[in-house]
């Protein structure tokens, strides 16, 4: 129970900081065309977990507990595009070549899709 508290306590936080830090970038970049915060989030989100995981892995500077809180509570409430980041490069590094594409394929094609899914359903259902 303990790091399911830490979680949703740096998810609180991740999440303060992303909707933030997005309305900050849209509002600095002036555009209404292009999602500039989204972008900016995903960004420092996956510069911020590569970092941390290899001080992490590397140098143990963070105890179980600390990376509940800051991995999937803060950087994961802040950007889930962080962990999919993360997770494609540890594939990599470990060989699995193909699995690493197939990450990524289905993170954009079914995600894509799904998005795509659920706007059509929900068209049809509250037109």
């Amino acid at each position: 129970m303990g790091k399911l508290f830490l979680a949703g306590i740096g998810g609180f936080v991740g999440s303060t900081l992303r909707y933030a830090v997005t309305g900050y970038v849209q509002q600095w970049t002036k555009s209404i065309e292009f999602p500039y915060g989204t972008l900016a989030v995903n960004l420092i989100g996956c510069f911020a977990i590569g970092l941390l995981s290899q001080l992490a892995e590397t140098r143990g500077v963070l105890t179980a507990e600390a990376r509940t809180l800051v991995f999937i509570g803060v950087i994961g409430g802040f950007t889930t595009f962080s962990a999919f980041g993360n997770e494609t490069i540890n594939l990599w590094r470990d060989g699995e070549n193909f699995l690493a594409f197939a990450n990524i394929a289905a993170h954009l094609l079914l995600g894509l899709g799904a998005v795509w899914l659920s706007r059509v359903l929900a068209y049809q259902i509250w037109r």
